[in-house]
């Protein structure tokens, strides 16, 4: 948790003035039973009813001042560790969109969900806990013994009894809990994923009618987590019963002991009385303590999460001196390249060398796992290449900046997303601030209209989250339109005509070429029919090429590429 303390600083004095209220609260809950001793033995005892009035306003007043201070220091320490938790997850937020994909399948969406929502709450409430009891309870153990040995030096003995068994049993079940509450955060972050999971592939779920088995999972992965929870709990649970008995029992030992001291002469009633309150203030300082220790354990878990997030670097970073490609626009060049997924035993593409230049569609073909995704998600610089180089407009992409790379480029992927929002916030979100004759043009000519114009409110028709009311094609209509009005240099379209009938693809791809005239295009798609007019196409085999060039000269050329338009075609649509 230490290695958190640096966003902590903003809230430096917040957290000094809580301090200092505790610090108050405490030294005024300390001189409270020295007051009562006094009105016992030298009021009651004389029967002094002006003295009782005198030293009970005083009480009244001390006991006013340090009930201002607890409702103050609670309210700043509760503003200094929520301000803690927005601060942490915003950054935590910026960092992690700043990961490669790499970062994301290591650490897992799910986990990464989780350790911005939860764990970050267990360690901003340890975090007010602490500013409350964790300085209090030490001011108040120390004040309390001092206290109490001032009012009897032997009957001081009970505590030196007392204390080490409740340090005793606090370090035994603190031990024996910390390990659970690491299992119980990983617990959550299985119970997480099987969540989303099950709500985010709800259709596919009821189409194969295997509800009963998502529930049974989720009801695996949820009792797995309550066992361990019961479990933990249970143990810590054990705590306060452990701590009222030693306190109960020290109570009755100061009353037996103190009535003898009395008996003697060695000790008055309002002192012994007085003994008991700091007795019992010591007890409650660690049963403070304890309360932390049953978050503590837990929030050191969250925290040692968290900074596993921050402390992990993307792999793909900006170089300290970038460059950039003025005297070409939209030129892509692959030199030899070669990549691997982490952890993967064979290349994922080898030896890729092609070229790509302003107002030619190129576009790329091949079977399932031949690489085709793979091999476009190197251009925006998704992933870092193994070996050989990327040069988009004269410049190797691993010396531009990756924002100044990704203006370059509109990219549709290959799973259509939509986000949350109108269907011109949804163009717009390939240019901040596009007119709405530039999105009502970038949904014209992805053949949107027809569908915009029929909605109850057009453009500005909502969408639900995940894109749950527009049909897959439509889908893809708009992720093609938000690409197009960025109006970028370099087009990349990954699979992004397969929802849409021949009829709108043919009509789309007419509109395209002409919008992207002086723009480079890569298209990857399945059908033949949609990429058989490009100016050329590369034919990808086992993440190898097999094939490059038009379609005439493939079929002649490329065994690979016939068989694929053999079992797409006619032979007279050949022809």
């Amino acid at each position: 948790m230490l290695k958190l303390r640096k966003f902590l600083k903003p809230f430096r004095l917040p957290i000094i003035f809580v301090l200092s209220l505790v610090l108050l609260q405490s030294i005024s809950e300390l001189y409270l039973p020295t007051l009562m001793s006094d009105i016992v033995d030298k009021g009651v005892v004389t029967g002094d009813t002006k003295y009782i009035w005198k030293i009970g306003g005083f009480m009244l007043l001390v006991a006013a001042g340090g009930m201002i201070c607890s409702v103050t220091a609670s309210f700043f320490s509760a503003k200094a560790a929520s301000g803690f938790g927005k601060l942490l997850r915003t950054k935590i937020f910026s960092h992690v969109g700043d990961f490669s994909l790499h970062e994301f399948d290591k650490l897992g969406t799910a986990s990464l969900i989780t350790r911005t929502t939860n764990d970050i709450t267990q360690v901003q409430q340890v975090l007010v806990m602490m500013l409350r009891m964790m300085a209090m309870a030490p001011m108040m153990c120390i004040g309390g013994i001092i206290m109490a040995y001032s009012k009897d030096a032997k009957l001081t003995l009970v505590l030196a009894v007392a204390i080490p068994v409740l340090v005793i049993a606090i370090v035994i079940i603190a031990k024996t809990g910390i390990p659970l509450f690491k299992a119980m955060q990983v617990k959550l972050d299985n119970l997480n994923r099987v969540l989303r999971e099950n709500l985010s592939g709800i259709r596919v779920i009821r189409s194969f009618n295997r509800i009963g088995h998502e529930k049974k999972r989720f009801n695996d992965a949820n009792w797995d987590l309550t066992q361990t929870a019961i479990k933990v709990n249970k143990i810590m649970a054990s705590m306060m019963p452990i701590m009222m008995v030693v306190l109960n029992l020290t109570t009755v030992a100061i009353i037996w002991f103190g009535g003898i001291r009395i008996s003697n002469g060695h000790m008055q009633v309002g002192d012994m009385m007085a003994f008991i309150q700091y007795a019992m203030q010591i007890m409650f300082s660690f049963i403070m303590l304890s309360m932390m220790f049953v978050m503590i354990p837990r929030a050191s878990v969250s925290a040692v999460r968290i900074n596993e997030v921050l402390q992990t670097t993307a792999d793909i970073t900006d170089p300290a001196v970038p460059l950039t490609g003025e005297d070409k626009k939209g030129h892509v060049e692959f030199h030899d390249v070669t990549f691997s997924y982490p952890g993967a035993e064979m290349p994922a593409i080898s030896n890729i060398s092609f070229t790509m230049k302003p107002g030619e569609v190129t576009a790329i073909i091949g079977g399932t796992g031949s690489g085709k995704s793979t091999l476009i998600n190197l251009i925006p610089r998704f992933y870092d290449i193994d070996s050989g180089k990327i040069v988009v407009d004269g410049v190797d992409v691993q010396e531009m900046t990756q924002e100044s790379l990704r203006k370059k480029i509109g990219f549709v992927p290959q799973q259509a997303v939509l986000f949350t929002g109108t269907i011109a916030e949804n163009i717009r979100y390939g240019k901040d601030h596009a007119s709405e004759e530039e999105v009502q043009h970038a949904a014209e000519i992805a053949q949107a209209t027809e569908f915009i114009s029929t909605m109850p409110e057009g453009f500005q028709s909502v969408i639900a989250q995940g894109g749950t009311n527009v049909s897959g094609g439509q889908k893809q209509r708009l992720s093609i339109a938000r690409a197009l009005v960025r109006k970028p240099e370099i087009y990349i379209f990954d699979d992004s005509f397969s929802a849409l009938d021949f009829k709108t693809d043919a009509k789309l791809r007419a509109a395209l070429k002409e919008e992207t005239v002086d723009s480079t295009v890569l298209i990857v798609a399945q059908r033949v029919s949609t990429i058989m007019d490009a100016d050329q196409i590369i034919v990808l085999e086992n993440g190898e090429i097999a094939g490059i060039g038009k379609h005439k000269e493939l079929l002649e050329t490329s065994s690979v590429y016939r068989e694929i338009v053999m079992s797409q075609l006619s032979e007279e649509e050949i022809a």
